[in-house]
């Protein structure tokens, strides 16, 4: 079945309708660790791109005054935290806190009053105060960036739509480390749990919106 086809396939079943954002967005960037953006890496790809214009999503919205929370994976180096997915993905051993790859990416500029969760599972939200923190700070809605698209942004993603956050994901600012996955991720993305858009309709949406 082509592209095309599916498509067609999914807008006879009904899917991919927009959502209608609110007035008070976070801007939640997941997994942007160096571990994940440098390609020296075991887990890391050449993400220069998608940090790039997740820089510039970030200044437009620290130019609004809008909530701004970033996530990394980080475990203890016993890795006895790790359960299952360190079975699976191995790799993710080289993620222990207080190391270079639990960092967040230094392109991105993150603030002291930017707040960044440490989960050990593909979700955001999963064994986190995330949600708690979004409730505190009176958001109503998400713009999700980050990596990778096929693992923890589809998982966040799908979790978003769960908790009642309507959520834009800006095509240019989440990325993957093979494309295949990538794109299909955020076909089935836009289809069931977000709106996936363009930077620049992010922007304007960022720019539209009250500062708070």
């Amino acid at each position: 079945m082509s592209d095309e086809q599916a498509r067609q396939v999914y807008e006879q079943a009904g899917f991919g309708e927009s959502l209608t954002l609110g007035t008070r967005p976070a801007v939640l960037v997941v997994d942007f660790s160096c571990g994940f953006t440098d390609p020296t890496s075991t887990l890391g790809s050449d993400l220069t791109n998608e940090v790039r214009a997740t820089r510039r999503l970030l200044d437009a919205a620290r130019g609004k005054g809008l909530s701004i929370v970033y996530t990394t994976i980080g475990f203890d180096p016993s890795l006895k935290d790790g359960a299952l997915w360190l079975e699976k993905v191995p790799a993710l051993g080289d993620l222990q806190i207080g190391g270079q790859w639990v960092a967040i990416d230094p392109r991105l500029d993150p603030r002291p009053s930017e707040p960044v969760v440490v989960k050990k599972g593909a979700s955001a939200f999963f064994g986190t105060n995330l949600a708690s923190i979004l409730i505190a700070q009176g958001v109503d809605c998400v713009i999700l960036c980050g990596a990778t698209t096929s693992g923890c942004i589809r998982a966040t993603a799908v979790d978003l739509m769960q908790y009642g956050l309507p959520t834009i994901v800006p095509r240019e600012c989440v990325g993957d480390r093979a494309q295949a996955p990538h794109e299909a991720n955020l076909f089935d993305i836009h289809a069931k749990y977000a709106d996936v858009v363009g930077l620049e309709q992010a922007l304007e949406f960022v720019n539209s919106v009250p500062t708070q």
